[in-house]
């Protein structure tokens, strides 16, 4: 198989396993609602309750199925266990990142991979004039823009760096989101540079940069 018949397999499977992650939290909507009402039909909560279970285990066989794929080949392997280095990233997001960028075969630069993801921002203009405040554009790839989500919360957690970053933007501007959205456009960089140079992760790395400069955090609203 070539190379980008094995991206094109991984970026089906992790879109697939997006869906059923979508079906399951409707799932459990549908179970909560049922259960509250004052005298639920008890065969539509079992229903319900076999439809999670199912769901479940079609998401463990396409993990099962994930991890295959990237053991086959040595490059994508090699490449998935550098990502993973990253606070945050594990298997599901470097799989995601790899396949919804064909491996960063296009991306030349931060800037068009943030472009690429929509996580960049855009000022509102009005002829020659500037209004409101800037946003992150969303017109990118959206898969991107979800995977980069959960890890951004555990890098926040749980990287001394990245929770300094955080804290540093909530002082400034007071809302939480725009920090958050400026971690996942980091972490997004970063595995690019990672991927790029081929070298695992360094916390140090953050240390040695002037983090607010690399990052456009002005008037940002997600």
């Amino acid at each position: 198989m070539s190379p980008r018949g094995k991206q094109e397999n991984l970026r089906q499977l992790t879109r697939e396993r997006d869906q059923l992650v979508q079906m399951r939290t409707m799932a459990k909507n549908q179970l909560h609602a049922e259960q509250a009402e004052a005298e639920p039909n008890p065969g539509s909560v079992t229903r319900i309750k076999q439809q999670i279970v199912f769901l479940n285990k079609q998401e463990m066989e396409i993990k099962k199925e994930l991890l295959a794929l990237s053991k086959q080949d040595t490059q994508v392997q090699q490449s998935v266990k550098l990502l993973c280095t990253i606070t945050g990233v594990g298997l599901l997001t470097a799989t995601t990142v790899l396949a919804e960028t064909n491996g960063f075969e296009l991306i030349r630069n931060k800037r068009q991979l943030t472009s690429y993801a929509g996580l960049d921002v855009k000022e509102k203009q009005s002829g020659t004039s500037v209004k409101g405040k800037a946003h992150i554009s969303k017109r990118g790839n959206r898969y991107l823009r979800k995977a980069m989500h959960l890890p951004a919360l555990a890098a926040i957690r749980h990287d001394d760096r990245f929770k300094a970053i955080f804290a540093r933007l909530v002082s400034k501007h007071g809302i939480k989101m725009k920090a958050v959205v400026a971690v996942q456009r980091k972490l997004l960089e970063m595995m690019y540079i990672i991927y790029k140079n081929n070298t695992p992760y360094d916390k140090k790395y953050l240390q040695r940069n002037d983090v607010e400069e690399q990052i456009n955090t002005g008037g940002l609203k997600n």
